[in-house]
């Protein structure tokens, strides 16, 4: 699985965060989500696809 962030969409509310904080962090230049990394660890798989479905603009991309 990958994962990218569409930061046209982002807005910075931060849900991808909460939701998986190992994943994504917001970045100190404009505050938007930045993922940690593109392929996904096993293991925060189901985080991410939970930050995903809690963004309000869709702006998190998961390719399987």
């Amino acid at each position: 699985m990958e994962v990218r962030v569409d930061r046209a969409r982002c807005v910075g509310q931060g849900m991808c965060v909460l939701h998986a904080p190992l994943a994504f962090s917001l970045s100190d230049e404009d505050g938007c989500s930045e993922a940690r990394f593109r392929t996904v660890p096993p293991e925060q798989e189901d985080a991410v696809r939970h930050a995903r479905n809690a963004c309000p603009e869709q702006a998190i991309i998961i390719t399987e």
